[in-house]
């Protein structure tokens, strides 16, 4: 869009200041999502529970994920995302705070797949539903820029819970990861505003003739509307697919990686890996995406992430398996920052909260099956391969959704597709 459009308001644009919170609260809530794996081998140690059974708390999580994030979409919608964000961090903090006194499997359960896993509902969908209410133009851009608070999560938690666990145990670990997910994320998302109408300015590239238009556009846009058209369902079959994945490589990774011969340092690595790459290639990819388009950056990221699956079928040594961890990084995080533009330019904003949060847990019910049909695999065959193959037959899946989605090249505007 023309630069010329955007309405001259305040020297300072507050939606950067949305971005910027919204980037702290990504790292954090990631960090912590992803340092689950870290984890994974001191319990197994202490307690002896089967790689399935300890699975289980994480994939547990997506029953409570679900009905919560949707809960969370349509409060989103009405409200904003301040007071769910902050919710957010109060769930994740108790959470934590109590897997430092787990004894039992029940324990972790109940503290994980409930406790935490109702705080990390309160997440995504509110934290999405911030940026393409105060971004037009660039609004893949801002999305890549907030993921990449995701990549730095992913890159400085995993490697810092290592150290403590080594250094302190696994109980002082998750009780200094409480801390930080009330002290962060609580605090940072009391200074969310709602939408730019909260401060009396447009959103960044919207002229108000152009708002007019849209507001009067996208107010049918209704849960109902989008569920009865086809892109509804190819885009809950992408976040499928790609969830299986990413839960996957989250929960399996790393003890993988311990398996093939890597030190639990090296192995703790790929995550942080997957994080730094992660951060380039969102904001190499929301860029292009601005640019070119956003399906044909999809159809390459899923290209490149069925690859890296192959390859990890292969993989033996220390840096093959950084190589599946920088490609698979590169390649996942594309989906991630594209998601709520995804909605916006086909469903509008009206009901961005409601209808991502659907999508997101229809395909959140990935998480419940794939980590632990992972572990089970692996019991029964004493190998990850044939679930890292079933991963890399997914992804081919999500490239077969994403090309069927009716979606224009070229910058993204808010227009939507025709209902069918």
């Amino acid at each position: 869009m023309n630069t010329q459009e955007v309405r001259q308001g305040p020297a300072f644009f507050y939606g950067y200041i949305i971005v910027i919170i919204t980037f702290a609260i990504a790292a954090v809530v990631e960090g912590l999502l992803f340092s689950f794996g870290i984890f994974f081998e001191p319990l197994l140690s202490e307690f002896g529970w089967t790689r399935a059974r300890t699975s289980g708390a994480f994939s547990l999580s997506t029953i409570v994920h679900i009905p919560v994030s949707i809960v969370a979409g349509k409060l989103a919608d009405r409200f904003g995302s301040k007071q769910l964000l902050g919710a957010c961090g109060l769930f994740l903090g108790l959470g934590y705070f109590l897997m430092s006194k787990t004894n039992a499997l029940w324990h972790l359960y109940v503290f994980y797949g409930i406790i935490v896993s109702t705080g990390m509902g309160l997440y995504w969908i509110p934290l999405i539903s911030l940026v393409p209410r105060w971004f037009v133009a660039r609004r893949a851009l801002m999305m890549g820029i907030i993921a990449s608070g995701i990549g730095v999560g992913q890159l400085v938690f995993p490697p810092v819970v290592n150290r403590l666990i080594s250094a302190y145990g696994w109980r002082f670990s998750f009780l200094i990861m409480g801390i930080i997910g009330i002290g962060i994320i609580t605090v940072s998302a009391q200074f969310l505003k709602r939408d730019p109408k909260q401060i009396g300015v447009l959103p960044y590239g919207e002229s108000a003739a152009e708002q007019e238009v849209v507001v009067t556009e996208v107010k049918a846009i209704s849960l109902g509307n989008a569920i009865r058209t086809g892109p509804f369902w190819l885009l809950s079959v992408t976040y499928f697919s790609w969830l299986f994945c990413l839960s996957v490589v989250i929960v399996h990774s790393v003890i993988h990686a311990i398996g093939i011969g890597m030190s639990p340092a090296g192995a703790a690595n790929i995550l942080a890996i997957i994080g730094l790459t992660g951060i380039i290639g969102r904001l190499a990819f929301g860029r292009l995406a601005d640019v070119i388009g956003m399906k044909p950056v999809l159809v390459v990221s899923f290209v490149l992430m069925s690859a890296a699956f192959l390859w990890l079928t292969i993989a033996r040594t220390t840096w093959m398996g950084y190589l599946f961890a920088a490609i698979f990084g590169i390649s996942y995080g594309t989906f991630e920052i594209l998601q709520s533009p995804l909605v916006a330019k086909l469903f509008g904003v009206s009901s961005l909260g409601t209808i991502s949060g659907v999508i997101h847990n229809f395909g959140s019910t990935a998480i419940m099956v794939g980590p632990v049909l992972a572990g089970y695999i692996y019991d029964v065959t004493g190998s990850y391969q044939p679930a890292f193959l079933l991963c890399a037959a997914l992804s081919l899946v999500s490239i077969t959704s994403v090309t069927l989605l009716p979606l224009t090249s070229g910058k993204q505007s808010l227009r939507r597709a025709p209902i069918s």
